[in-house]
């Protein structure tokens, strides 16, 4: 499965000219109900990886996405992106909803995630700001569907 994984990514990366893009990397905040920092990079004009690590529910998820961007319009600096990945996560039971089976002890979670957005960078100040809809659905540990985990993200972009 990891072989798959690294040649899928190794494909789609090969398949994109590298050339200039709006900023390289940005680090920054991701305020939403799922609150955490944030790092994009990207990898092509059009192609970027980004790194979550967010808390919710007394625990830590840490998300890795690839991402797909299109300018919108004229402006090279507005953006629409989309993209997949997948989670990890480590959190405490009697703090989840009860839609969620709450009981007590540790679990750790594993799923696969989607994105889709709309980014923004100030060719004036060196700052990025999205906002973005991020579904996700575990697969291994607690089993379910989170469709709320949509934020808003303000990088540093350098």
């Amino acid at each position: 499965m990891k072989k798959i994984a690294l040649l899928l990514f190794g494909i789609v990366f090969t398949t994109f000219a590298l050339k200039a893009q709006i900023y390289n990397t940005g680090i920054g905040l991701r305020g939403g109900l799922y609150n955490g920092l944030t790092i994009k990079h990207f990898t092509a004009k059009s192609t970027a990886l980004e790194g979550i690590v967010s808390s919710r529910w007394s625990g830590i998820q840490a998300t890795g996405l690839i991402e797909f961007h299109n300018q919108i319009g004229s402006r090279e600096n507005f953006q629409w992106f989309y993209g997949i990945g997948g989670h990890v996560g480590f959190y405490d039971g009697k703090h989840t909803p009860i839609s969620h089976q709450k009981e007590n002890g540790a679990y750790t979670i594993v799923g696969i995630d989607a994105i889709v957005g709309l980014e923004y960078a100030f060719s004036e100040i060196p700052f990025s700001i999205g906002l973005d809809y991020k579904p996700a659905i575990n697969l291994i540990g607690k089993q379910y569907f989170t469709g709320d985990a949509g934020a808003l993200s303000i990088r540093y972009i350098f």
